[in-house]
């Protein structure tokens, strides 16, 4: 029996613990994260707000639940938006090698050649900010990411026996890449994306903070972090929950992914 590592115990325990709060937010939070109360402005914790509230009188703890359904709702769709045609491309070109996979390997090369933060912040000032743009900036620089992978992975997979037993029964590339190589590289594409879906975070934060992300009223943990940003003297938690959510949700997928790896492929584990 296969003894779980510790990364991936505590990287599932510390995900789905996001995970939870999130799906918790849409049905139930303490308070309406979007209410305002001026006369609750900046209140400490206590019994009726756990971890305060903030300069507008909303509840912290209830911005930081639907925070999460929304940092946590957009990762998932630009980690989605970027797979699906990502590996559709890695496939297409390990199937078909040649001018075709030079082709797609040099267009990867383009988007690779400009930092995916940067086209990201232009892509959301010229189309206007949104968690819709950010969501289709985010997810442009997942496609190339994932067709290295696949492709990488599908040319070890091609010269294998059960491959060309599959060819000589006749069946064509489109059929052996989504019966047998698509299959095969399901490890390799779950631990990628928790990567990709860690770094969508991060970026989709950042663009919140920088207010080309996620707007108003809906909260979000880069939005927090911005609008604390002038009181840290004041109410230093007002930046320190929501960092520390990013913090940790990133942290738990990145164990969470080098738990998997090391479960899908123990000589990784050992330095092999």
């Amino acid at each position: 029996m296969t003894r779980l590592s510790p990364a991936l115990a505590l990287g599932g325990l510390t995900s789905g613990v996001f995970v939870a709060l999130a799906l918790l937010s849409l049905l139930w939070t303490p308070y309406d994260p979007t209410q305002l109360s001026i006369i609750g402005r900046l209140q400490p914790i206590g019994a009726q707000h756990w971890l305060g509230t903030d300069q507008l009188g909303r509840d912290v703890l209830s911005m930081l639940m639907r925070g999460a359904a929304t940092s946590l709702g957009v990762a998932v769709a630009a980690v989605v938006l970027g797979a699906v045609p990502g590996i559709a491309l890695g496939l297409f070109a390990a199937a078909r090698r040649g001018w075709v996979d030079e082709i797609v390997m040099r267009g990867n090369d383009v988007v690779f050649a400009f930092p995916a933060l940067l086209v990201a912040i232009l892509l959301t000032t010229a189309f206007g900010p949104g968690a819709l743009n950010a969501i289709l900036a985010i997810g442009l620089f997942n496609i190339p990411v994932f067709a290295r992978v696949t492709r990488a992975g599908a040319l070890r997979l091609w010269p294998r026996e059960y491959i060309l037993a599959a060819r000589v029964a006749g069946k064509d590339s489109l059929r052996i890449s989504l019966e047998h190589i698509l299959p095969n590289l399901g490890g390799a594409l779950m631990v990628q994306a928790t990567t990709q879906f860690a770094l969508a975070i991060v970026a989709e934060s950042a663009l919140a903070y920088l207010g080309l992300g996620t707007q108003a009223p809906l909260p979000s943990w880069g939005r927090m972090l911005a609008d604390a940003q002038t009181l840290t003297a004041l109410a230093p938690g007002l930046a320190i929950y929501p960092g520390l959510a990013v913090v940790l949700s990133v942290l738990g997928l990145n164990w969470l992914g080098n738990g998997l790896r090391d479960l899908l492929d123990p000589r990784l584990a050992k330095g092999v």
